[in-house]
């Protein structure tokens, strides 16, 4: 099973994701994303749903046009983990490639 965040743990990892924010409801992080077309949120999509597959990890998220509004949180322990801090952190890596 995977351990939960405490708080120590949860304001030293936002600090190297600083564009995702405690979510106001449930135990997660959510973010947005906005891209400049739906080509690109999809393409985006299409990246993190890979690796979301790799981690056995998904995201919760809905996506309007060029939109992406996601929340992480790992339902299997109803709280923050190492898990969420990842993706989260692979998502702002993979978003970048969009925006080089």
């Amino acid at each position: 099973m995977v351990a939960t965040l405490d708080n120590a743990a949860r304001t030293a990892a936002l600090k190297q994701i600083p564009d995702w924010k405690l979510a106001e409801e449930g135990d997660a992080i959510s973010r947005q994303f906005k891209f400049r077309n739906f080509n690109q949120a999809f393409g985006f999509m299409t990246q993190v749903a890979l690796q979301a597959e790799k981690l056995n990890h998904h995201p919760e998220w809905f996506n309007v046009y060029s939109t992406l509004d996601v929340r992480l949180t790992t339902h299997d322990v109803g709280s923050l983990t190492d898990l969420d801090i990842k993706l989260a952190k692979f998502m702002d890596k993979a978003a970048k490639r969009f925006f080089d």
